[in-house]
């Protein structure tokens, strides 16, 4: 495949929309988002503001205490979100997520003066990338991708939620 055709930059290569979860969600929550959504690591939002990350690592790092299962978010993130622009060259993002040690980079929107998580790259991204046979291979990536109606997205979260709290009432 020409390499004109390959993304070049963050833009072309993320995926729009980021998994979040409160503070207060325990590591065995975090644990089933996961593995249920196939994720590397998650934003910890509280009332809007995000306060850091949960990733595989974190979780992993807090495995041999006595109450890991019980353990919030916000006891085991590292705080802050590592930020990159969307207009900088994938090969640029790869070095500063090797550089701090992370797998995901994230895209914050700023929308009256609150400062959201927009999109993501992550390692995922990059396997994606190296794997395709050509561009359509990478078709559902980027800005230009098709993606969910927001209703859809709210009513999947929704169901996820009762689901939860479903099994927490049995």
């Amino acid at each position: 495949m020409p390499e004109s055709h390959l993304p070049q930059l963050v833009r072309d290569l993320m995926t729009v929309g980021v998994m979040t979860c409160t503070p207060q969600t325990t590591v065995s929550e975090l644990a089933q988002l996961f593995l249920e959504q196939c994720l590397d690591e998650i934003i910890v939002l509280d009332e809007g503001k995000a306060l850091g990350v949960v990733g595989q690592e974190e979780i992993v790092a807090n495995f041999s205490k006595d109450d890991s299962k019980t353990l919030t978010a916000i006891e085991i993130m590292r705080e802050g979100v590592l930020q990159v622009p969307p207009d900088i060259p994938i090969s640029a993002a790869a070095q500063i997520m090797r550089d701090h040690g992370v797998r995901s980079l994230f895209l914050m929107h700023n929308a009256g003066g609150i400062e959201y998580p927009a999109a993501t790259i992550t390692y995922w991204h990059y396997l994606r990338y190296l794997a395709a046979e050509n561009s359509d291979d990478l078709s559902d990536l980027g800005i230009k991708a098709e993606r969910q109606l927001p209703l859809e997205t709210y009513l999947q979260k929704r169901d996820l939620a009762r689901k939860k709290n479903t099994r927490r009432e049995e």
